[in-house]
C-alpha cells in the first residue's frame, strides 16, 4: 500500500562547465536562439543579459517558452528518461513532461550561458523511505525501485493515499 501518490522533478544545470554531448548542444542551440530572439526585448543593442532584458520589458520573460523550440530535438533524442538520473541499480528514470528554463545569459559571451532542464515524472506510489532513500512504484504495476534524494531531485506533487476496507479487502483511495 502506497503512503501517497508523489511525482518528481529533477532540476539539471547545464553551463560553459557542462561536459556531455546532450548538455553542449543544448547549450550551443539555446544560445544561438537567446541571441536571435532577444533582439525583440533589445532594439537598441543596449542591454546585454537576460536579466537586464527583463528588467526591462517583462516581456523578455517569454525567452524560458521561445529557446524550448530549438532544444526539442536534443529531448526528443532522450526518449523519456532523464540523464545524469538512476536508481540504485543504474536504471533510467522516466519522465513525462521537460520544462525548459533560461536562467542568465549574455549577448556578448557563451561563457555566461546558463539554463536548466525540469525533468517531470508522471505519477509515481511512494511506498517507504529509509533515511535518504524512497521506495517507489509505478502506479499501474507492482514493480518497485529505490532512489536517493540528492541535489537537483525534490517531490514536486505529493498527494496522501488512505485505505478502507471493502468486503474484508483494503482499497485504495486518494
Amino acid at each position: 500500500m502506497s503512503k501517497a501518490i508523489i511525482k518528481l522533478t529533477y532540476k539539471q544545470v547545464i553551463d560553459a562547465a557542462s561536459g556531455t554531448d546532450f548538455e553542449k548542444n543544448v547549450l550551443f542551440a539555446s544560445y544561438q536562439e537567446f541571441l536571435l530572439k532577444s533582439q525583440a526585448y533589445n532594439p537598441d543593442n543596449r542591454l546585454k543579459t537576460f536579466s537586464e532584458m527583463k528588467n526591462n520589458d517583462g516581456r523578455a520573460n517569454s525567452l524560458h517558452y521561445k529557446l524550448s523550440f530549438a532544444i526539442g530535438y536534443f529531448i526528443e533524442m532522450l526518449k523519456n528518461k532523464i540523464p545524469a538520473l538512476s536508481d540504485n541499480l543504474g536504471n533510467s528514470i522516466t519522465f513525462e513532461v521537460p520544462k525548459f528554463e533560461l536562467i542568465e545569459s549574455d549577448t556578448t559571451t557563451m561563457a555566461a550561458h546558463k539554463v536548466a532542464l525540469n525533468y517531470i515524472t508522471g505519477e509515481l506510489a511512494l511506498l517507504n523511505t529509509f533515511g535518504e532513500y524512497m521506495v517507489l512504484g509505478t502506479c499501474d504495476s507492482e514493480e518497485t525501485f529505490t532512489i536517493k534524494l540528492q541535489d537537483g531531485l525534490s517531490i514536486s506533487s505529493y498527494r496522501e493515499t488512505t485505505s478502507t476496507k471493502l468486503n474484508g479487502h483494503k482499497v485504495l483511495a486518494n
